[in-house]
């Protein structure tokens, strides 16, 4: 291998075999901002199935299905116990690597407890959701400061199960 300039190694020719190896699978992701006011639900459910089918996800189907109540339940979530500390909500929708990700993420900083027996009706749906699909529901404090992002995890069932 011949070094270009002091530190990078020249670019070496692949095989299409040996190129192919090493591709990533694509990873498609949206994300977007609705206020945390009446109607706030119903806007975020519209533009995530609109995703999701732009992501390959049939409409319709029991994931996207489940996929939508978890966002309703989660933004509902926001609207119910972060309103008077989080103006906004980010929802995210990311498909790749077999897994559907809904997040959604708020300014209150109060992590919810998922795994307990304290856990409110909306977020044991969410978690029996994710758990029917392979998935996992997470929380996890925002890295950027106050907040946290609350996320579902889907394993996408082959073409033929969705």
């Amino acid at each position: 291998m011949r070094w270009v300039g002091r530190f990078l190694p020249r670019r070496r020719e692949m095989s299409p075999t040996a190129a192919g190896e090493h591709t990533l699978p694509q990873v498609r992701r949206h994300v977007f901002t609705v206020p945390v006011e009446p109607g706030a639900v119903r806007m975020a459910r519209r533009e995530a199935e609109a995703k999701l089918a732009e992501f390959g996800i049939a409409p319709k189907s029991l994931l996207s299905d489940a996929a939508l109540l978890v966002v309703g339940e989660l933004v509902a979530n926001v609207l119910r116990h972060a309103a008077d500390r989080s103006p906004t909500a980010d929802v995210g929708v990311t498909v790749g690597a077999g897994q559907l990700v809904i997040g959604v993420a708020d300014r209150d900083p109060r992590i919810p407890d998922v795994e307990g027996a304290a856990v409110g009706a909306g977020l044991r749906t969410v978690a029996e959701l994710t758990a029917w699909f392979g998935g996992t529901l997470t929380v996890e404090p925002d890295w950027a400061g106050p907040g946290k992002d609350v996320l579902a995890r889907f394993l996408i069932p082959d073409a033929d199960a969705r």
